[in-house]
């Protein structure tokens, strides 16, 4: 996958705000949050990698210079996380997930959740309206999707 896959992955289910990539790694989709939000946009970027968080940093630097990005380190489970995700959100706002489509992890990736089972999760936790966007094929468990969730009005 490249830039124009990532930016394909989640380009309907962005619209302009304060916006968070939980668990970003080298920062894939920070740097396609950055090129379809422009400089107006503000992101949080999560991982657990401090050397990654550093690398994105400086992609980040070299492709959006003007992105408003706050790095900060990862935290493993996700009901404390998504609680306070969903108190960021005004009501009816948007929350877009980008995952591999799987539940059982690799050492690179040790904590994914399949579409079914954010859809599960995403309700326990208050979220409506989730749906698939998009679903792409993937050399690394088999393939990514994105989905679009809702907090509540």
């Amino acid at each position: 996958m490249d830039h124009q896959d990532h930016v394909g992955l989640i380009r309907d289910g962005v619209a302009p705000g304060l916006w968070a990539d939980l668990g970003s790694g080298g920062g894939a989709f920070t740097l396609a949050l950055a090129d379809l939000l422009g400089p107006g946009g503000r992101i949080v970027s999560v991982d657990r990698d401090g050397g990654a968080l550093r690398r994105q940093r400086e992609a980040m630097r070299g492709a959006f210079p003007a992105a408003a990005v706050e790095y900060l380190h990862f935290v493993r489970r996700k009901e404390p996380v998504l609680a306070a995700v969903r108190g960021w959100l005004a009501p009816g706002g948007r929350l877009v997930l980008v995952e591999y489509d799987a539940d059982r992890g690799n050492p690179w990736v040790p904590h994914p959740l399949s579409y079914r089972t954010w859809e599960r999760v995403a309700g326990e936790n208050g979220f409506a309206e989730t749906h698939l966007l998009a679903r792409r094929p993937s050399s690394h468990l088999n393939a990514m999707y994105s989905a679009l969730s809702l907090r509540p009005r």
